[in-house]
């Protein structure tokens, strides 16, 4: 697929707002390897493939496994990830998937119960996040760093 245009050089500001989204994501106590799952898995189910090798990347950079990058797309039937992990995996899907699902009482409820009420926030803050961006990357078909 061809880009269709590149968003960053005609939207500065808006890259410039989404950032600073990032950057109070990546200041919050949530541990860095979640996040790279948590954005992983959004990506996975939005089909942002940008999105996908990039979190997948940095990832693996940061010392994530290739097991466990490979089952995020079957979290719920792999014995990799915690009950944190879990959590955070579940709210994911459940926050990404407004259209067909809700995010249940049980959803939340077992997400409060891994997190704090600090990194609950930072939680919906992410997956908001990782959602818009996943919504860039598709609409202008951005090409994954690592093909071009």
């Amino acid at each position: 697929m061809t880009e269709r245009m590149n968003l960053g050089s005609l939207a500065r500001d808006a890259y410039k707002a989404m950032s600073g989204l990032d950057k109070f994501v990546a200041q919050s106590t949530l541990p860095k390897p979640l996040l790279q799952l948590v954005s992983l898995r959004a990506s996975q189910i939005n089909g942002c493939v940008y999105c996908v090798d990039m979190h997948s990347s940095d990832a693996k950079k940061e010392g994530e496994s290739d097991a466990r990058l490979h089952a995020v797309a079957v979290w719920q039937e792999a014995p990799f990830f915690t009950e944190q992990e879990r959590a955070a995996l579940a709210f994911t899907e459940a926050a990404t998937r407004l259209s067909t699902s809700d995010i249940t009482d049980e959803i939340w409820a077992r997400a409060a119960a891994v997190f704090d009420e600090q990194e609950l926030a930072a939680l919906v803050v992410a997956v908001a996040t990782i959602n818009a961006w996943n919504r860039m990357g598709v609409a202008t078909r951005m090409t994954p760093e690592s093909y071009a």
